[in-house]
């Protein structure tokens, strides 16, 4: 070995139905680049895994008549049939629902709270379930999701926030004084006008959502507890 490491991992992936053509795309390309550092003499680590938590994989096992660990348990073991048929060389396969990642998730919202980066506010937009994500009303596309045409509905729930607006000036502090930390170097005045542009605090947790990781001690102004992912 040379000494030299690199890490690489594909998005982990929803179990919310079964694997298809671009899920084997991305892990194959990871595999290459994976198999052709090794060959360089890397000490690699190739991560891949599933995202079993949220709305969306929720709603698609009631769908199914099933609880939501079934559904995960299911696709889960179609993606380990693939891999092993593809030859896939990862090192590590993460489920969101594994006690190692419950814990880390305890541990790096214990170490927010303590930095006082996370509370609990309200939030209010419109919330595709597709993608689990919320959009402006000048986003949307005749009414719909501008990434993927979903459908949307308009919610206002308490949410946990992470305060990413206080960390705006450090962020071009560090860009200034690290400009490489920037790649491709053609990408550094984008990147910087977007954040001179403003941070604003991100939703990291709804208190509504009953499939995810349940939060402990997390800092709260009513008695309801939320679930993060």
């Amino acid at each position: 070995m040379s000494g030299k490491t690199f890490y690489i991992t594909t998005p982990i992936y929803y179990v919310n139905d079964l694997p298809h053509i671009g899920h084997i795309y991305t892990t194959v390309v990871a595999d290459v680049i994976s198999r052709y550092k090794r060959m360089r003499g890397f000490d690699v680590r190739f991560l891949t895994g599933t995202d079993e938590h949220g709305q969306k994989i929720d709603r698609a096992a009631r769908e199914r008549g099933i609880a939501p660990k079934e559904l995960a348990d299911r696709v889960v073991g179609r993606y380990h049939e693939l891999w092993k048929t593809f030859e896939i060389t990862h090192d590590d396969f993460i489920r969101t629902t594994e006690a190692r990642h419950r814990a880390a998730v305890h541990e790096l919202i214990a170490r927010m709270q303590a930095r006082g980066d996370v509370y609990q506010g309200s939030y209010e937009g419109w919330y595709c379930a597709g993608c689990e994500a919320f959009f402006p009303e000048t986003q949307l596309v005749d009414g719909r999701c501008p990434d993927q045409g979903h459908p949307v509905e308009l919610l206002r729930e308490a949410s946990y926030f992470f305060r990413l607006s206080a960390y705006q000036e450090p962020l071009l502090r560090f860009y200034r004084e690290h400009p490489e930390f920037i790649r491709p170097a053609s990408r550094y005045n984008e990147v910087v006008r977007f954040v001179e542009m403003g941070l604003k605090d991100l939703s990291v947790s709804r208190v509504s959502l009953k499939w995810g990781i349940r939060g402990r001690a997390m800092p709260t102004t009513s008695s309801t507890s939320g679930s993060t992912r």
